[in-house]
């Protein structure tokens, strides 16, 4: 089990939660250490003290707020900890609303939340009344040493909080209208086909991180000595010369790759599975084959039955003739 990161209540209404805060995501990232190219010593970053001249321990490290130029005002933990911030304690539900209210571009971490034993109940309750209504608490948090924006939500199984940035923590406005641009009708309509022709569900087992693939084939490349292979790939031009036949040739790609790959999962069903008509006209064979096979025995039977009962009756009336007539010539 991870460790937590913070722990406190969800505020909703009077209902307090008590709930433990866990990372929801973590990088796999190749992480590289600096060495020197000499003697392939890894490099120590050091606190130095330019005045002191000397290393400072963490220890002797204290934040400083710069309020004018080398004027600092110095706080410690115990300052922080004396901020009359009710999030670094709770988790104030203040609002609710629509997931498609709140644009992508606002999210910034996510976390998941887990509740205390005594807090089971009322937790399940909160999570089943967002997945009822299809809504997210709009809330705020503490974490270190900023009050986040966030929202909770439920995905899967789980809650999930997402700290939101600030509108001013953003570099464009993301309510800004597009400029208006000469675009004609049939480019317009290429450019939608296209996007219909490409649409699908998103299944993110289908992605994957192909640059930390290809660093990690580097890597063992380089650890077993041998040669690095450079494979071509085709770059995109940068300068377009015409718009409608670049989308048109997009269009076009897009469908024959579509009916190759068409073909291929015929091909690949084609040589184990028989084509229904087909199927079906043997599948009416071989019932009309059984069929008059299972009649062919039946008929010799009885026909032999028949003839041998007619054998023995025509001996039978032979017989007595015989002795009718013997009879006769005695007396």
């Amino acid at each position: 089990m991870p460790r937590a990161m913070w722990n406190g209540v969800i505020g909703f209404g009077m209902v307090s939660i008590p709930v433990k805060l866990y990372a929801a995501t973590e990088s796999h990232n190749v992480s590289f250490h600096q060495l020197h190219s000499v003697c392939r010593t890894r490099i120590k970053e050091v606190r130095w003290c330019a005045t002191c001249e000397r290393e400072v321990p963490w220890e002797e490290v204290q934040k400083g707020y710069e309020y004018t130029k080398g004027d600092y005002v110095m706080l410690d933990d115990d300052d922080m900890k004396k901020l009359p911030i009710p999030s670094k304690d709770a988790i104030e539900v203040s609002s609710f609303c629509t997931g498609g209210e709140v644009d992508p571009i606002f999210f910034e971490k996510h976390y998941y939340l887990e509740p205390e034993k005594n807090g089971k109940r009322p937790f399940e309750l909160f999570c089943r009344a967002l997945i009822e209504r299809g809504m997210m608490g709009i809330a705020s948090i503490t974490l270190r040493t900023k009050e986040r924006l966030c929202v909770l939500r439920p995905v899967g199984a789980h809650l999930v909080l997402s700290t939101l940035l600030y509108p001013d923590e953003l570099r464009i406005d993301p309510f800004e209208s597009i400029p208006e641009h000469k675009v004609t009708e049939q480019e317009l309509q290429m450019a939608t086909n296209l996007i219909d022709l490409l649409t699908e569900e998103f299944e993110p087992e289908k992605y994957e991180d192909r640059y930390r693939a290809a660093l990690l084939e580097l890597i063992d490349a380089k650890l077993e000595g041998q040669p690095v292979k450079k494979e071509k790939h085709r770059v995109a031009q940068g300068e377009l010369v015409d718009l409608l036949e670049a989308l048109k040739n997009s269009v076009s790609s897009v469908k024959s790759g579509a009916k190759k790959a068409l073909k291929k999962t015929q091909e690949g069903k084609s040589e184990n599975v028989v084509p229904l008509k087909n199927a079906s006209k043997r599948s009416a064979q071989r019932k009309t084959a059984a069929k008059s096979a299972a009649r062919a025995p039946k008929a010799s039977a009885i026909g032999r039955i028949a003839k041998t009962k007619r054998k023995a009756s025509t001996k039978k009336v032979i017989k007595t003739r015989t002795r009718s007539k013997s009879k006769k010539r005695s007396a």
